[in-house]
């Protein structure tokens, strides 16, 4: 099992909307095929693992590991327990059911009831956490939310109207690593307003996430990098007159629910996973509405003396590691 995790890391963010999944067939003890969902639309894990077999015959007599449910619908693609029963492989040791409402328990009961010895639960935590985002979007109908910023060590993440750099240029590089990593990428109106960000990809080889903007008020300034044209922008804005060029506009209440109806439009639209990068009253507003996952920090060494209050941690399982002279803190709300 822990290969098919290794192969299902493969197509991370290639896969989304669906989930990342490895298989791996194993006759006596020795791995005879093995495969990984590669990209949306593409041959399911399991399908690529039986076409690698070379004896066809021997999946008879052969166990199935994946790190999730085969599905039992046709999509894309047709269903995976068709080609396993086909093949009549007798045991499939899975990790975890799939929470997709299509499968959720189904692939795993057809395949029982059609005499396969099923096990379910090996490193299932281990499953989980490399599937979380595609998790949090079916259990909480909403994307995975990852806040991101980075502090002084005196506690401050910027100066107003300054555009200010608190970390240094290796954790600028992974944090365009992370933003390759997710379907969007999420700021607030004063960000684009002080800082005119790029929001891309281009300090690390790998595909553009969505920029999408939070802009209550309706009040941005057209010369702005987000209306470059470069990458599909989407603005969610609370003044129902105002559109922008070479982006895509939604109109939201500016009210109590401008957030959360925020999350649920991207949910419509698939995105599972968001990485807010600012500025401090987005990040805050996320933490105070408790519409958080994930949050990363980097500490610098840097000292303001004064400027904007970065938002207080909260509690939770966290990990610690060093970039240079910067820190970095990742904390998981719900990580076992």
């Amino acid at each position: 099992m822990h290969r098919c995790l290794q192969l299902a890391a493969m197509g991370k963010r290639k896969t989304a909307p669906n989930p990342m999944v490895g298989a791996v067939i194993v006759h006596r003890s020795r791995i005879i095929g093995e495969g990984f969902h590669q990209y949306f639309g593409g041959p399911h894990a399991e399908i690529e693992a039986i076409r690698t077999v070379k004896d066809s015959s021997l999946l008879q007599y052969s166990t199935l590991y994946v790190n999730l449910e085969p599905c039992n619908h046709t999509g894309k693609t047709p269903p995976c327990t068709e080609a396993i029963l086909a093949n009549k492989i007798p045991k499939v040791v899975i990790s975890q059911t799939d929470p997709f409402v299509a499968v959720n328990g189904a692939g795993i009961e057809r395949l029982k009831n059609n005499g396969v010895e099923v096990s379910i639960g090996l490193l299932e935590n281990e499953s989980k956490f490399l599937n979380r985002r595609f998790i949090t979007f079916h259990t909480k109908k909403r994307p995975y939310i990852i806040l991101k910023w980075a502090v002084s060590s005196d506690g401050f993440m910027g100066v107003a109207g300054k555009n200010i750099r608190i970390s240094n240029d290796a954790t600028a590089l992974l944090t365009h690593q992370w933003r390759s990593q997710e379907q969007a990428i999420m700021v607030g109106s004063r960000t684009i307003i002080t800082d005119d960000p790029q929001l891309d990809t281009r300090l690390w080889p790998g595909e553009n996430p969505l920029r999408v903007i939070l802009d209550q008020r309706g009040s941005l300034p057209l010369q702005r990098n987000i209306f470059n044209g470069k990458q599909s922008t989407l603005v969610f804005s609370g003044n129902p007159e105002i559109n922008y060029p070479n982006a895509h506009v939604l109109h939201i209440p500016d009210d109590e629910n401008f957030l959360s109806n925020t999350l649920r439009e991207l949910h419509a639209r698939s995105i599972q996973s968001v990485l807010v990068e600012g500025g401090a009253a987005t990040l805050k507003l996320f933490m105070k509405q408790d519409l958080w996952d994930e949050i990363r920090v980097f500490q610098s060494e840097k000292i303001l003396h004064e400027g904007i209050p970065a938002p207080d941690l909260p509690n939770g399982k966290s990990e610690e590691s060093f970039i240079e002279n910067n820190t970095l803190k990742i904390i998981y709300k719900n990580r076992i």
